[in-house]
C-alpha cells in the first residue's frame, strides 16, 4: 500500500523513493530488507541508538489504588509494554525485582514520559521510580552517556544558560549568533539533563529552545549538584485543610491545594531544609465558644506548585515514586509508613 492523503491505497508495485506499507510479514526487525527471492541484495542495516536511561514501572499500590484507572494490574501493564515494543525501536523492557514490576529502558526522560503520558490517557494506573542513567565499563574505566545539547536563547540570557549548563558538567563547544538570538552547543552527561529544561526556561523567561541527542560514552565526569531540598511528607490520610497548611507555610512550599484528598506517605511539598519533614495538614481548627476579633479571618494560601510529568520524574529522589492515574499525578515515598522509613535510614547510617 502507498499513502494517499490521510489514507492508504493498494498498488501492485512501488518505485524508487515511494514510502509504502507492507502487510502480512511477521518476525522482521528495523533495518531488514525486503528483497528478490532469486537474487537477494540487502541494504546496509541502520543503527538504532542504545537506551541511556532506565526506569522502574510497577503497579499502583497506594491507598487510592483502583479509584481512577481502568487498567490497574501487572498483566495489563505488561501487555501494554509488549505492544509498545513492536513500534518503539529504542525501548527495552526487562522483568523487575518482583512480579509486579518492570524495568523499562529508553532514550532519556522525555522518551519515557511520552510513553507514560500515553498510557495514563488510555486509562492505566501505575507508579514509576526515579530515572537511572546507564553507565558502561569501557577499557576498565567507568563511562557514562554524553549528549550533544543545543540551546537557542536571546542574547541577554546567554550568561545564565552557560552557567546552568556548566554547573551540570556541560562543556561549551560552539557558540553562534543568529540575529538577536544565540545558539549554544554543549557536550553534557545524560544525568546532567535531568531537570535542566525547567531550570533553563525559568532563567530565560520561557525563551530557551532546547534539543539534545546521544553522542557517545565518555569517562565519568564526577558528581553533579542535584536537588538539595527535602520533602514535606503527609502523616495522615484525608483532606488537606487550609488552616493547617497556613500554619506550616514557613516550612516550605506546597504541591497540593486545600481540599485535595491526600494519603499518609504522599509528598505534599518541598521543605526549606535538606531533610524530609513529616507533617499533618489534615488537622482542623478546634472549635470553642470563645470568639476574639481578628482570629477568624479568611485564610489566603499561595498557589500550589504544579509539576508536569517530565518535571515530576526529574524532581523525585531515589526513595520516592510518581503515582500516575488518568486524572491525577502524585509524588509519594516508596515506604509510606514514617517508622519504616526511619528504620531504613538508621540501618543505612
Amino acid at each position: 500500500m502507498v499513502f494517499d492523503g490521510l489514507g492508504k491505497t493498494q498498488v501492485d508495485e512501488v518505485v524508487c523513493g515511494d514510502i509504502c506499507a507492507v502487510v502480512g510479514i511477521e518476525g522482521f526487525e528495523i533495518g531488514d530488507t525486503i528483497a528478490d527471492f532469486e537474487n537477494p541484495e540487502a541494504l546496509p542495516p541502520i543503527a538504532v541508538d542504545e537506551p541511556t536511561m532506565s526506569m522502574l514501572f510497577t503497579i499502583n499500590n497506594s491507598p487510592f489504588f483502583g479509584k481512577d484507572g481502568k487498567y490497574v494490574t501487572s498483566r495489563h501493564i505488561k501487555e501494554r509494554l509488549d505492544r509498545e515494543l513492536e513500534k518503539n525501536l529504542a525501548l527495552r523492557v526487562k522483568p523487575g525485582p518482583n512480579a509486579d514490576s518492570f524495568v523499562v529502558y529508553g532514550r532519556g526522560v522525555l522518551h519515557l514520559s511520552v510513553l507514560i503520558e500515553t498510557m495514563r490517557r488510555e486509562g492505566f494506573e501505575l507508579q514509576v521510580g526515579q530515572p537511572k542513567v546507564l553507565d558502561k565499563t569501557i577499557g576498565g574505566h567507568r563511562c557514562e552517556p554524553i549528549e550533544e545539547l543545543s540551546i537557542e536563547v536571546p542574547e541577554q540570557f546567554v550568561g545564565a544558560a552557560i552557567e546552568i549548563s556548566t554547573r551540570r558538567k556541560g562543556a561549551l563547544v560552539h557558540m553562534e549568533p543568529r540575529g538577536d538570538r544565540t545558539l549554544l552547543e554543549f557536550e553534557i552527561p545524560t544525568r546532567g539533563l535531568m531537570g535542566l529544561r525547567s531550570n533553563l526556561l525559568t532563567a530565560t523567561q520561557g525563551e530557551a529552545v532546547v534539543a539534545h541527542r546521544f553522542k557517545d560514552y565518555q569517562p565519568y565526569k564526577g558528581d553533579i549538584e542535584m536537588r538539595t531540598n527535602g520533602s514535606l511528607v503527609s502523616l495522615e490520610t484525608g483532606e488537606a485543610i487550609a488552616y493547617s497548611m497556613n500554619k506550616l507555610l514557613d516550612r516550605g512550599r506546597f504541591f497540593v491545594e486545600a481540599g485535595e484528598e491526600i494519603y499518609g506517605g504522599q509528598v505534599v511539598g518541598e521543605h526549606t531544609r535538606d531533610r524530609d519533614l513529616n507533617i499533618n495538614i489534615c488537622k482542623t481548627k478546634k472549635l470553642t465558644n470563645v470568639r476574639a476579633a481578628g482570629s477568624d479571618e479568611k485564610i489566603i494560601l499561595p498557589p500550589a506548585v504544579k509539576f508536569s510529568l517530565e518535571e515530576a520524574l526529574e524532581y523525585i529522589q531515589d526513595d520516592e515514586m510518581v503515582e500516575i492515574t488518568p486524572h491525577f499525578m502524585r509524588m509519594r515515598k516508596i515506604m509510606l509508613d514514617p517508622l519504616d522509613r526511619k528504620r531504613k535510614s538508621d540501618s543505612e547510617d
